[in-house]
């Protein structure tokens, strides 16, 4: 997960912090203006610089018996982690609802537009707008899990100490908004829960190793958002897309995952040292928990595989400023939407008019929607 520093969403008169992208660092000789500075293009030498740092840092990699440890006990790590940090490491991420409107429940869009790409079946676009599906699903009662009578529900995978979930709640007074938060780390989750403003009837906290097939507390196709923010990269990259094709069944028809993580030579990648890389740009930090590197066309291709469809999709290149200190610092981050198309994959059924579809669910057992055609 990437710490953030405290800043406030808005200045004296109201108006709104606008997002990344704004700024530009137009003469180097006023680089020590401002604590940031969006769009920063790299030289070539920046950039063969980086590359050079990270082949050195793959050709001294960590033990089979070291990444099997770190694998097998990566709760346990990020347990240590939250029981000496607590709630004071990350802070509150006051850019979520500049970047991810969406997260405002009044402003959440059910028109996907030209969500049905090529592969999909154009003809399957409802023309009345659009409704909760339908679903039956074997393991769960879909009229009683936590949040069922909620019209809006959100989920944040990797919710750490509530740093995503607690402004959000804030921000959506609506008790028709619910929010679900999962850490595999059950220190977080214990955090989460102690919060004063952690409020049972809004929100459900639980602990979760979305590269399991463990249960989720709710059925396929009953939440309008997802968010993973510095969440799948602190995983075994071989995992991911199998833990996003999962989340992805909980979305509903339209639903939207909102997507941020770490790029490919962002400055925590060149600051690792030799004798931190467990794979190719994926890393072992000191205290045991882990880091991967994307980059932007291979989380793209990931989400696609997914079945989601592209509604943005950046690279935050930002050069950050300690102004006291003198330092710069390159920063790439990833930022991204996907929305789940209203209309799914042609089925191997060429003659039948509707479909029953059988789709896996977390806990092993299936939804079964159904198709018109």
């Amino acid at each position: 997960m990437e710490p953030e520093r405290k800043v406030p969403s808005s200045d004296g008169d109201g108006m709104q912090r606008p997002q990344f992208g704004r700024r530009f660092l137009a003469d180097a000789r006023h680089v020590f203006q401002h604590n940031a500075w969006d769009h920063v293009e790299w030289t070539p030498a920046q950039e063969e610089d980086a590359r050079r740092k990270v082949e050195e840092q793959a050709e001294e990699k960590l033990s089979v018996e070291l990444q099997e440890l770190y694998d097998d006990e990566a709760s346990e790590f990020w347990n240590g982690f939250y029981k000496i940090h607590e709630n004071r490491f990350f802070k509150d991420r006051n850019w979520l609802f500049t970047e991810f409107p969406e997260l405002r429940g009044g402003s959440i869009s059910h028109d996907v537009g030209a969500s049905c790409e090529a592969g999909f079946d154009h003809t399957a676009v409802p023309k009345e707008p659009l409704k909760r599906p339908s679903v039956q699903n074997t393991f769960h009662d879909c009229s009683n899990f936590p949040g069922s009578s909620t019209t809006l529900r959100i989920m944040e995978v990797g919710c750490g100490v509530g740093n995503t979930v607690f402004p959000i709640l804030q921000t959506n007074s609506d008790r028709e908004v619910f929010v679900y938060c999962c850490d595999f780390s059950s220190t977080a989750v214990d955090l989460v829960k102690a919060h004063p403003d952690y409020d049972p009837k809004r929100c459900h906290a639980f602990v979760h190793d979305l590269c399991t097939n463990a249960p989720y507390p709710m059925p396929c196709r009953s939440l309008d958002i997802i968010i993973l923010i510095f969440v799948l990269s602190s995983i075994n990259p071989d995992k991911v897309l199998a833990a996003v094709k999962r989340l992805t069944r909980l979305l509903r028809p339209g639903g939207l995952l909102l997507f941020r993580d770490y790029g490919r030579y962002d400055m925590a990648q060149l600051r690792f040292k030799k004798g931190r890389c467990i794979a190719d740009n994926f890393y072992a930090r000191g205290d045991g928990t882990r880091v991967y590197f994307f980059l932007p066309d291979e989380a793209a291709n990931m989400f696609s595989q997914a079945g989601l469809v592209q509604e943005q999709h950046l690279v935050d290149r930002r050069l950050q400023v300690n102004r006291r200190r003198q330092v710069t610092m390159y920063r790439v981050w990833i930022q991204s939407k996907f929305r789940k198309p209203l209309c799914p994959p042609h089925s191997s059924d060429q003659h039948g008019l509707h479909v029953n579809k059988s789709i896996s669910n977390s806990d092993g057992g299936t939804c079964t929607e159904s198709v018109n055609r």
